[in-house]
């Protein structure tokens, strides 16, 4: 089920129809269940690994919680657990292709791999929010909770449970542990929220995927030709990843539920460290507290602070999908960061708007890894003549057309304007109105004519 079908609107209208007229428990249980049916609709084995997960990693924090002796054994049962099911689901394929390769390059027996399998959705996702959770106990920054159901629903609250946010359980589980009442603004914003994330998904994102499709499944590109789809790619994939994310925090929103904000303009980012802040920030902060920092940060050392910033990265990189593109795209982000590191000791300096256009550049070439894992395709066609410039031209100037919303929507959220359309209740409920009646004009008018699904739910 996803957020631009048919059957998600269905849901999401008849939970809230009910949700108001019941209560916290109540209300906790059929969300609950709203959760499974939602990820478990087109494979109901889903909700199995769901459960698992859940049981797992509930039972472990009870017994970190009540068994202090031996917290750290159940600590690493339950990490072991979660990234074993993790590495099976996801990585196993790549592993067993690289094996091969490796055996038939050292003059060992080759073997062709027949190994297929079903990659969950959403299972990156869950899988860094239940460990957070475990974590957090064992770190005392939150205690085990008793109740089962809260629990359960902290793991797969079904707005966030297949691309995110990355929720801290300190921060949602007491949502859901306390009551909650209707109210007529929030769920005006929730409105908004889910149109303007409906707008970048099936207008902005899927328009300009088409163009994305059609590039990278040319064999003859040229370097002009690849570096539009790359560019146009940069486009898709914000519409697409945001508009998820705003779509989610919204349909939470109905529910009086905050879900965390996971994009804060990524396109006016100065530098790579203030990109990572502003783009898939639930992702970066996770990274940054249970990877980078308890690695040692930037505590002991430039040498060591390399080498962090370096598997941080990577392990971002990988998180992404078991390929060697993901791998090359968490280091050559390393190398941003590191390289805007070294200036800033050097005590270099530019004006804002060079470093953000270069910083704009630099992770917008940066998307060609991402989205294309032939390295022979990249390499035919990075610095290969161009036939139609024209053509390349036309589409840029397309994908472009198609960011002017995503722009706009940069400009005016900027404190000194927001701050005018905020400033009473009278002048919030004219620009709530006027976001929610654009974005529902936007979409039956301009909506691709094909809706893919979201990039994330890959990952």
């Amino acid at each position: 089920m996803t957020f631009q079908s048919l059957e998600y609107g269905i849901l999401l209208i008849l939970v809230f129809t009910l949700y108001w007229f019941l209560t916290r428990r109540l209300q906790n249980l059929l969300l609950l269940g709203a959760s499974y049916v939602f990820y478990s609709y087109v494979d109901p084995r889903m909700a199995l690994l769901l459960g698992s997960y859940t049981l797992v990693n509930y039972f472990a924090a009870r017994r970190i919680e009540d068994n202090p002796q031996h917290s750290k054994r159940y600590l690493l049962i339950a990490v072991a657990a979660s990234l074993a099911a993790l590495a099976f689901f996801k990585y196993a394929g790549f592993f067993v292709d690289n094996l091969s390769e490796v055996l038939d390059t050292v003059g060992l027996a080759n073997f062709n791999s027949t190994l297929k399998i079903i990659l969950p959705v959403g299972i990156s996702f869950y899988t860094f929010q239940s460990l957070g959770y475990v974590i957090d106990v064992y770190m005392k920054r939150t205690h085990a909770r008793k109740n089962f159901i809260d629990t359960a629903l902290f793991i797969g609250f079904f707005p966030q449970l297949v691309a995110g946010p990355i929720e801290r359980a300190s921060s949602l589980l007491p949502q859901f542990e306390r009551a909650r009442k209707f109210n007529a603004e929030r769920t005006a914003f929730g409105i908004s929220l889910l149109a303007w994330g409906l707008f970048k998904k099936l207008v902005i994102a899927d328009n300009v995927g088409m163009i994305v499709d059609n590039i990278f499944s040319t064999n003859q590109l040229g370097a002009a030709a690849l570096w539009v789809g790359v560019l146009a790619f940069g486009i898709q994939i914000l519409a697409d990843f945001s508009g998820y994310t705003d779509i989610a925090r919204g349909s939470a929103r109905l529910f009086g539920i905050e879900l965390s904000l996971n994009f804060r303009h990524p396109w006016l980012a100065k530098s790579p460290a203030d990109f990572w802040r502003r783009w898939h920030i639930t992702l970066s902060t996770w990274l940054r507290d249970y990877v980078y920092i308890p690695l040692g940060g930037n505590r002991q050392g430039r040498a060591s602070t390399v080498v962090n910033v370096v598997i941080t990265f990577v392990l971002g990189g990988l998180w992404h999908g078991g390929a060697w593109n993901f791998v090359l795209w968490g280091l050559l982000h390393a190398t941003f960061l590191l390289i805007w590191r070294g200036a800033r000791a050097l005590n270099i300096k530019s004006n804002p708007l060079v470093s953000a256009t270069l910083t704009f550049t630099v992770i917008s070439a940066s998307w060609l890894l991402f989205r294309e894992g032939d390295f022979s395709f990249i390499g035919n066609n990075i610095f290969a003549k161009s036939n139609d410039l024209q053509l390349a031209a036309a589409l840029a100037a397309t994908a472009l057309l198609y960011s002017i919303p995503l722009w706009l929507h940069a400009i005016i959220d900027q404190p000194r304007f927001e701050q005018i359309w905020t400033r009473n209740d009278v002048s919030r409920t004219i620009a709530l109105t006027a976001l929610t009646l654009t974005s529902f004009i936007g979409i039956l008018l301009l909506r691709a004519d094909l809706s893919a699904e979201f990039i994330y739910f890959r990952f």
